[in-house]
């Protein structure tokens, strides 16, 4: 039987895994938080002058939606190293139990298992640490590296969630900032989930998209 597994993506990796798997479907962590965080060298940055973006800290009840992929065992180990060299920047693989939001199952029916995350911790050498929002916009619109802007960053993941309708007060309140765009009101009636760092509660279930074993990239 093939080894099933799971990387979960709450960063970039929702709107561009760029790696080959067999499956998506939007899928949440509890007790961690989403926080623009981590400081960006490599991709939204440059040494000297980070960008900023996100990494998950520890946060006891929190929820945190993102995006779950499966991988098939054939390719595990060339997607590791890809996303091993793709998050050298400060990030290490953890172990977390994922909870899928399955739209084939029954409505808010959700499925655990463990996935692959990959996070940044206070003692790697890129970590920023918490700032207040105001601080962290302008060193977001100040910074580009050779991935783009740190407002593109910003702004897709804002609109990545929002597409999963999946709220999270963090992101949206900095893309608010860097964009000129008002926070838009939520309404839970139709959110996939409480907001990253919100209490783990009455999570609906979300789409689920089958695509085979493909190569996606943006």
């Amino acid at each position: 039987m093939d080894r099933e597994a799971w990387i979960f993506g709450y960063g970039s990796l929702i709107w561009r895994p760029a790696f080959r798997f067999e499956r998506m479907v939007p899928g949440y962590i509890t007790g961690w938080a989403r926080r623009f965080w981590q400081g960006s060298t490599d991709h939204r940055g440059v040494p000297g002058a980070p960008g900023r973006v996100v990494t998950l800290i520890p946060s006891p009840g929190a929820l945190c939606w993102g995006m779950a992929y499966r991988v098939g065992e054939a390719e595990l180990d060339e997607v590791l190293r890809a996303l091993d060299h793709r998050e050298k920047g400060g990030y290490a693989r953890h172990d977390v139990p994922l909870h899928l939001a399955d739209g084939a199952a029954v409505r808010a029916e959700i499925t655990a298992r463990s996935a692959i995350v990959y996070l940044a911790t206070p003692d790697n050498p890129d970590y920023l640490g918490a700032a207040p929002l105001p601080e962290i916009a302008a060193q977001v619109l100040a910074s580009h590296g050779p991935s783009g802007s740190n407002v593109e960053y910003v702004l897709r993941l804002a609109d990545a969630l929002m597409a999963m309708g999946a709220h999270d007060e963090h992101v949206t309140e900095l893309a608010a900032l860097v964009g000129h765009r008002a926070p838009r009101p939520v309404d839970p009636r139709t959110t996939v989930g409480p907001s990253c760092g919100g209490r783990a509660a009455g999570a609906a279930d979300g789409p689920s998209t089958e695509l085979g074993a493909r190569s996606t990239s943006s």
